[in-house]
């Protein structure tokens, strides 16, 4: 009788899996378990939180919420009045009102009020090499937590480089394209903007500093520099000072920032 299997579909029978295959599967198991764990351990981002059934664990699902709500706050709380006269800031506010048109127009926080540009023409000093602007930004647990040990680097920095540098100023409400209308209205060189940056789920206290050579109001923001990231997780504000005054250093230099300040033209500059 001829055979009714197809040589084309027919699969040869599984093998019986022996206790050596399986002490071996385990211990695959395992390496790649220690190697996750490892990741995770060096690795900011969720990573091998494990799921029930369809659903978190709830110790993934509590940190979570937790996470996010530490975000939440760093967006709706303020920078404490204390901290502003601490550091000797000069107060300053945008044409935003309140919190929700903050977030709903981001256009009103690229502009100062008629009252803070009054203030700002009595109380700064005009045409510096360098302005410094602190902005609240979308989070104000970044510049209460970096700024302190942040501004005292970069003004020593510039100090010792003979860079003048202006009244340092707080921003409320600020969004990173305000340095273009104080730099503007001061005439600075160069302004700098620390300004807290949108809260992530693993840290609310990201800090970033946007620099522009020639501030001018409507200035793209290709025309900017920046230095990201910077928290104890991250790069450490200190450091971050001291990166932060030789890219200054490089821009007066060059009279140039953003994408007219390429890498490659950088490092030629270094070069030579």
């Amino acid at each position: 009788m001829a055979s009714d299997s197809n040589p084309d579909t027919d699969t040869e029978p599984l093998e019986p899996t022996t206790s050596d295959d399986a002490g071996r599967d385990a211990d695959s198991d395992r390496g790649d378990e220690d190697t996750l764990r490892r990741i995770a351990d060096r690795n900011p981002t969720r990573l091998g939180v494990g799921r029930s059934g369809p659903r978190p664990t709830t110790g993934s699902l509590l940190e979570f919420r937790a996470d996010h709500g530490v975000a939440r706050d760093a967006v709706h709380s303020r920078v404490s009045d204390d901290l502003i006269d601490d550091l000797g800031l000069v107060r300053l506010r945008t044409t935003v009102a309140d919190t929700d048109q903050y977030l709903a127009r981001p256009d009103l926080g690229r502009e100062l009020d008629a009252e803070s540009l009054e203030r700002l023409e009595r109380d700064c000093e005009p045409a510096p090499d360098v302005q410094i602007v602190v902005s609240d930004g979308l989070s104000s647990a970044a510049v209460e937590a970096n700024v302190p040990e942040l501004l005292p680097a970069l003004l020593d920095g510039l100090e010792a480089r003979d860079v003048s540098v202006g009244t340092p100023v707080f921003v409320e409400f600020g969004r990173v394209d305000v340095i273009d209308a104080v730099g503007e209205s001061l005439e600075a060189d160069c302004c700098v903007n620390l300004i807290g940056e949108r809260p992530g789920l693993r840290t609310a206290e990201s800090l970033s500093a946007y620099l522009v050579y020639g501030p001018e109001r409507g200035s793209a923001t290709a025309k900017k520099s920046v230095v990201s990231n910077i928290h104890d997780g991250g790069l450490p504000p200190v450091e971050a000072g001291a990166e932060l005054v030789d890219l200054i250093a490089e821009m007066l230099d060059a009279e140039a920032s953003g994408v007219d300040l390429r890498e490659d033209d950088r490092e030629f500059r270094t070069e030579s």
